[in-house]
């Protein structure tokens, strides 16, 4: 199968910078709802069979123009949302955003057991994500397009993808309604073959002066040498992921 996962159009909370993870979560702004408008042309020439999005307000807005322009039903999924922030919701001091990374990251080179203060360790998040893919997979589908969250898509695909290392995920941001596409299924492996960190609709809707903290790349928030080693001390349990 085909994913196409959508991070979702620009927040309040992308714009201040702030760890906004709870349920039902900001709606867009203007500028969100303009990048989510122009998902559908740029998609003109991709074929999608099925829709979903996650439970927070933000992803399913993204997705309305797009299930409009073809027809399609957004189909809401339980497991989509964005990684729960614990004690750390609603913070957007550095320390914050840095622990929120880094231990989201941990999680996508291999240490599931590394917990989010006051919330999820990585068994949890991959555990209710993977289980939604997988009911994806059971479709007729060819090609999904889900809309998600920049923390969720980042490390589920430092994961889950077989040719590229988990730092690229790491290493590269996601902007609102920046694509991901992998290719595959969890039998096969899932082979990275899209990623664009820049809006779909083009860069005259990007911002460059978001904060954004769960777009960012771990070496813009931690620095690069704090990034490096923390990719470097996992090598072994991604080693042990991979057999």
């Amino acid at each position: 199968m085909r994913l196409m996962l959508i991070r979702h159009g620009q927040t309040p909370s992308n714009v201040h910078g702030v760890l906004d993870t709870a349920r039902p979560g900001p709606g867009l702004t203007e500028l969100g709802h303009e990048q989510a408008a122009r998902i559908p042309e740029s998609l003109a020439d991709t074929p999608v069979d099925a829709l979903f999005a996650s439970t927070l307000v933000r992803t399913q807005l993204t997705a309305n123009p797009l299930a409009a322009e073809r027809g399609l039903d957004v189909a809401v999924l339980p497991g989509l949302h964005e990684i729960e922030a614990g004690e750390l919701e609603g913070r957007s001091d550095r320390d914050s955003v840095v622990t929120y990374l880094k231990t989201t990251f941990a999680w996508g080179i291999g240490d599931l057991d590394a917990r989010m203060p006051g919330g999820p360790d990585g068994h949890d998040f991959f555990g209710r994500f993977d289980s939604d893919i997988e009911s994806i997979l059971q479709t007729d589908a060819r090609t999904a397009a889900l809309v998600s969250h920049g923390g969720a898509i980042r490390v589920w695909v430092a994961r889950n993808a077989t040719n590229v290392g988990p730092k690229f995920a790491a290493e590269n941001a996601l902007d609102n309604t920046g694509i991901v596409v992998m290719e595959g299924s969890f039998a096969e492996g899932w082979v990275l073959t899209r990623w664009q960190d820049r809006p779909i609709g083009g860069t005259e809707v990007a911002d460059a002066s978001a904060a954004d903290p769960t777009g960012e790349g771990l070496r813009g928030a931690a620095g690069s040498e704090e990034a490096a080693a923390l990719v470097e001390s996992n090598v072994e349990h991604i080693a042990q992921h991979r057999k």
